[in-house]
C-alpha cells in the first residue's frame, strides 16, 4: 500500500468512530427535548387551571382575596414540582 491510501484508510476509520459516537449524543438531546416540552406543557396547563381557580374562588364569597391567591400560588407550585419530575 502506499502514503495514500493509508490516509484514506486512517479517516475513513475516524469519519466512521465520530459518527459511531455522535448518534446516541443526537438521540439524548432529542429525548431531553421532548422532556422539557413536556413539562412545558404541564406548566402551561396549570397555569390555566390556577387562572380559572382563582376566577372561581374570587366570585365565590367564601375566601378572602388573599386565601385565592394563595390557592392560586399552590397550584402553580405544585404543577412546577409536577413538571421538575418529568424532566430530571
Amino acid at each position: 500500500m502506499n502514503r495514500k491510501t493509508d490516509f484514506q484508510i486512517v479517516v475513513s476509520s475516524m469519519a466512521i468512530a465520530t459518527a459511531v459516537l455522535i448518534a446516541p449524543l443526537t438521540s439524548y438531546a432529542t429525548e431531553q427535548g421532548e422532556q422539557r416540552r413536556e413539562a412545558r406543557e404541564i406548566k402551561q396547563d396549570a397555569r390555566e387551571g390556577a387562572r380559572e381557580a382563582k376566577a372561581e374562588c374570587k366570585a365565590g364569597d367564601e375566601k378572602s382575596r388573599a386565601e385565592c391567591r394563595q390557592e392560586k400560588r399552590g397550584t402553580k407550585q405544585d404543577a412546577r414540582e409536577e413538571a421538575r419530575d418529568t424532566k430530571y
